[in-house]
C-alpha cells in the first residue's frame, strides 16, 4: 500500500542529483577575470581572437585558470586581482595597437569558480541582479508611432513611383498620419490603382470614398498583422541596436528584454557610471553608401604606392584591406528601410537585400545606371571612424527600391551584413522613462541580509515542525530543503536573474511549501483520531490531502502568472521566483516527502504506532490525551 516502485525512486534520486550538480555553482563565489569584446559592430570576436589572448598571455608570462569563448565574448579567470591587472595590459598591447581607436574591449569582470566539470554540463550560477551586485537600470519607452509613421512614409513614397511607373495618373498622394490618401478621377483609374496595391502591396488595405467635388478617394492603411509586424520588428530592431551598443561598456550580463508591448528594460550589473551608460545608449551610427574610385592612382593608394587621391577617402574594410572612395555621397541610411538576408535565385548564394524609401529608390536607380561595372561602397561609422562593410560590383541598373548584395560571402556573413545595416540605428526613437543607480556595497548588504532572512526562516520552521509532528517533522523539514534546493537549481538552469524581491519569493516559497506538509500531516492524524490504521492513514493522508494541495497552489499560481505577464522591475522578479517556488514546492512536500515516509514505514507489516505528534481523540475522556509516538 505504502511502497514506491523502484523507478519512482529512481526519478526522485536523479531529481536530487540534477538539483545537487546545478546548485553547486552558486557556491565556488566569482573570481576576477578579464573579458575580451568587440568595441565595433564590424569586428567579430571568434576563435582567431581567443588565440591571440592566449599568446599574449603566454608572452607575458600569465597563467589563467579558465580561458574560453562565451558568446561574443573571451573570458579569461585569474586567481589574485593583481594577475589580473597584468593580463589585461598584456591583453591590450597585443589586440589595441592604436588607443585612439580601439577595435576590442578589454574590461575587468568576475567570473564564478566553478570547476570545468560543471562547465562542462553547464551548470552555471544564477545572475544577481542590481540591488544585488549594483548598476544600473534604465526602462526606456519606444516611441511606436514614429515607426508606424516611418513606415507609411516609406509606403508612400514606394506607391507614388509604382503608380507613376505603372502610368496611373492620380491628383495627388498625401500620407494623414499612418493612412495614405490618393485622389483619382474616374472609376477605371480608381479599379487599377486598387489592384495595383492589392497586388504588390500586401500590408495595405483600401478604403473608397467620395468626394464633394466628384472625385474618388482612395484611402491606404496599414493592416493591423502589419502593424504589429511592424512594432515588433522596432522593439527588436532597438533590442539589437542595444546590444551593440552596450558591449563597449564591457559589461559580463546585461540584461536587456522587451517589457510589454513598447517598452525595454536595460539593467547594466557593475557599472556605476550613469552619464556613460547613457551617452553609449544614446549613441548613433550613420550608413553611407559612396562610389569607390577605380582609377590609376585610387588603385596605387589602395597598395599603399601613393597618396589618396584628391575629392577621395581611405577606409579599411572587414578584412583590414584598404578601399579609396569618393567623398561624395550617395546614399545614407536614412533611405535604408530594411535589410535581411537571402539567398540568389539562380545561384542559390548569400544574399543581402536591402529595401529603399521612394526617395532612395529613385537615386539608386539613377547611380546604378550610370555605373555599370563599377564598385559601390556601403560605409558604417561609428564614433567618427568609418569602415567599410561591403563593397560589391555593380552589374546592371537597380530600381524598384530592391537591392541585393552578394559575391564572396557565406550564409553566416550574409546575416552580419544585414544586421549591421538594419542596427545601425535605432529603428524608433526611444525616451528613458526611469533609471536608478545602486552602489555595489548596498548589493552585497542585500544579499547577506537576504540570506540571513531565508536561513533564519528555515530554521525556525524546521525546530517548529521537528517538535510539533516528530519524526514526520523531519521529513517534512528534509523535504523543505529538497524545495530550497530544487528552486535555486531550477533559476540556475533557466539562467535566471535573482534579485531581493526574488529572495523575498524564496521565503514566501518555504512557506508555501511547508504549508503543503502540514495539511498532510493533519490529514494522516485525523486519519488516526477516526480509528484507521497507520498505513491507512498514511494512504488516505495523502490522497485526500492532495486535491486541497492542489487546489491552493493552482489559486496561487494563477495570481503569480498574472505578476509575470503584467508587472515589470521588482515585481517581474518576484513572480519568477513565485512560480517556479510553487512547481517546485508540489514536488518536494508531496511527493518527496511521500518517498521518505514510504521508504521509512512502508516496509513495516505490523506497524501500530506513527511518530506524528500527539493526537486528541473525540471519544477519550476529558483530560485525557492518547499518543501514538
Amino acid at each position: 500500500m505504502n511502497r514506491f516502485p523502484l523507478w519512482r525512486y529512481a526519478i526522485l534520486v536523479v531529481a536530487l542529483l540534477v538539483g545537487v550538480l546545478y546548485t553547486l555553482p552558486n557556491f565556488f563565489g566569482e573570481a576576477p577575470a578579464v573579458q575580451v569584446s568587440s568595441a565595433k559592430a564590424t569586428v567579430k570576436v571568434d576563435a582567431a581572437v581567443e588565440a591571440r589572448v592566449r599568446e599574449a598571455l603566454a608572452a607575458a608570462g600569465v597563467e589563467s585558470d579558465m580561458l574560453q569563448l562565451e558568446g561574443s565574448s573571451v573570458r579569461a579567470r585569474f586567481d589574485t586581482p593583481d594577475t589580473q591587472l597584468k593580463a589585461k595590459d598584456a591583453i591590450e598591447k597585443a589586440l589595441i595597437p592604436d588607443p585612439q581607436d580601439p577595435a576590442y574591449i578589454v574590461a575587468l569582470n568576475l567570473v564564478s569558480r566553478s570547476p570545468a566539470w560543471l562547465s562542462a554540463i553547464h551548470a552555471a550560477p544564477m545572475y544577481l541582479g542590481l540591488d544585488l551586485r549594483g548598476g544600473v537600470h534604465f526602462m526606456l519607452q519606444v516611441d511606436m508611432q514614429a515607426a508606424l509613421t516611418k513606415k507609411a512614409e516609406s509606403l508612400a513614397g514606394d506607391l507614388r513611383t509604382t503608380l507613376r511607373d505603372k502610368n496611373i495618373r492620380h491628383g495627388g498622394i498625401a500620407r494623414e498620419g499612418d493612412n495614405i490618401d490618393i485622389r483619382l478621377r474616374d472609376e477605371a483609374t480608381l479599379t487599377a490603382a486598387r489592384n495595383l496595391i492589392a497586388d504588390q502591396f500586401p500590408d495595405l488595405q483600401t478604403v473608397v470614398s467620395q468626394e464633394a467635388d466628384g472625385s474618388q478617394r482612395l484611402r491606404a492603411s496599414i493592416k493591423p498583422e502589419a502593424t504589429r509586424r511592424v512594432q515588433e520588428q522596432a522593439l527588436k530592431q532597438n533590442i539589437t541596436t542595444l546590444h551593440n551598443r552596450i558591449n563597449e561598456l564591457g559589461v559580463a550580463e546585461p540584461v536587456i528584454q522587451q517589457q510589454g508591448l513598447d517598452r525595454i528594460v536595460v539593467q547594466l550589473p557593475g557599472v556605476q557610471d550613469t552619464a556613460k551608460a547613457k551617452d553609449i545608449l544614446g549613441r548613433t551610427a550613420t550608413l553611407e553608401v559612396r562610389m569607390v574610385d577605380e582609377g590609376t592612382e585610387a588603385r596605387a593608394a589602395e597598395a599603399g604606392r601613393g597618396p589618396v587621391p584628391f575629392g577621395d577617402e581611405k577606409y579599411l574594410d572587414r578584412n583590414g584591406e584598404a578601399v579609396i572612395v569618393k567623398k561624395q555621397v550617395v546614399l545614407t541610411g536614412e533611405n535604408l528601410t530594411d535589410a535581411q538576408p537571402g539567398f540568389d535565385g539562380q545561384t542559390q548564394e548569400p544574399t543581402v537585400n536591402l529595401t529603399l524609401d521612394a526617395k532612395g529608390s529613385r537615386i539608386f536607380k539613377d547611380v546604378t545606371r550610370e555605373n555599370v561595372g563599377k564598385r559601390m561602397a556601403i560605409i558604417l561609422f561609428e564614433k567618427g571612424k568609418g569602415e567599410v562593410v561591403t563593397a560589391p560590383v555593380i552589374r546592371s541598373e537597380i530600381g524598384g527600391g530592391r537591392v541585393q548584395i552578394s559575391g564572396r560571402m557565406t550564409t553566416m556573413e550574409a546575416n552580419d551584413t544585414a544586421l549591421l545595416l538594419r542596427a545601425g540605428s535605432l529603428a524608433a526613437p526611444m525616451e528613458i522613462i526611469e533609471e536608478f543607480t545602486i552602489g555595489p556595497s548596498l548589493g552585497a548588504d542585500n544579499i547577506a541580509r537576504g540570506i540571513n532572512s531565508v536561513v533564519w526562516g528555515m530554521l525556525a520552521i524546521v525546530v517548529f515542525m521537528c517538535f510539533y509532528y516528530m519524526l514526520f517533522g523531519v521529513f517534512s523539514s528534509i523535504a523543505l530543503s529538497v524545495n530550497v534546493l530544487m528552486l535555486i537549481a531550477v533559476l540556475s538552469m533557466l539562467q535566471a536573474t535573482l534579485t531581493l524581491p526574488g529572495i523575498a519569493a524564496m521565503a514566501l516559497a518555504l512557506g508555501v511549501a511547508i504549508d503543503s506538509n502540514v495539511l498532510i500531516n493533519e490529514r494522516i492524524r485525523e486519519e488516526l483520531r477516526e480509528g484507521a490504521s497507520p498505513q491507512m492513514a498514511i494512504h488516505t493522508g495523502y490522497e485526500r490531502a492532495w486535491a486541497t494541495i492542489l487546489d491552493s497552489n493552482v489559486t496561487t499560481l494563477i495570481a503569480g502568472l498574472a505578476l509575470l505577464a503584467f508587472g515589470s522591475g521588482p515585481v517581474r522578479g518576484f513572480a519568477v521566483v513565485h512560480v517556479l517556488g510553487i512547481l517546485t514546492s508540489m514536488f518536494s512536500a508531496v511527493f518527496f516527502s511521500r518517498g521518505l515516509v514510504n521508504l521509512w514505514y512502508g516496509g513495516k507489516k505490523k506497524l501500530k504506532t506513527l511518530a506524528i505528534g500527539q493526537i486528541w481523540k473525540p471519544e477519550a475522556k476529558a483530560g485525557a490525551v492518547v499518543s501514538t509516538k
